[in-house]
């Protein structure tokens, strides 16, 4: 019998989820990053514990948003010094530094408290399809009709889908 009392090490052991951002709306996509990242998906979690998962974002560059927002948003930076304001427009982001929208999107969902920056830390994302040596520690794929088996198995020729192994 077991004396463990309470959640035990392996209840907060953090997994590594990959989402695709191709044709995905920036907004909906923060708000599910935010959640994973605070832990909000795991039935032991509590608001002032850190025990969210690591989330790779791959294809950041295909995001889409909503309505007139890629004519409409600025997003403002400041450099402390006085008349330091920058501005710069969602385009030129997006041909520049496209993981910067959507880390700026999911930095403004996550809380403002000491456990932000943390939380921030274990999301990585990328402009393109390559995620790197992060490839070899993806345990989930968020598969909501965007990620096909075709495109999996391209990512990971190893990685079997349970629907086409019945085949």
């Amino acid at each position: 019998m077991s004396q463990a009392i309470g959640n035990t090490a392996l209840a907060y052991a953090r997994v590594w989820h990959q989402v695709d951002a191709s044709n995905r709306v920036l907004g909906k996509l923060a708000e599910r990053i935010a959640l994973v990242l605070m832990g909000k998906h795991k039935p032991i979690y509590d608001k002032s514990i850190d025990c969210g998962d690591y989330v790779v974002v791959t294809n950041a560059r295909n995001v889409q948003v909503s309505g007139r927002k890629d004519e409409q948003l600025v997003y403002r930076r400041h450099t402390m010094f006085p008349g330091g304001l920058k501005e710069a427009k969602y385009k030129d982001v997006m041909e520049k530094q496209a993981h910067e929208i959507i880390v700026h999107a999911v930095s403004g969902m996550l809380p403002k408290n000491k456990l932000r920056d943390r939380r921030l830390a274990r999301l990585k994302v990328f402009g393109g399809s390559n995620m790197g040596i992060y490839r070899n520690n993806i345990l989930k794929r968020w598969e909501d009709g965007t990620l096909t088996d075709e495109y999996i198995l391209k990512l990971d020729p190893k990685n079997v889908s349970p629907k086409s192994a019945q085949e």
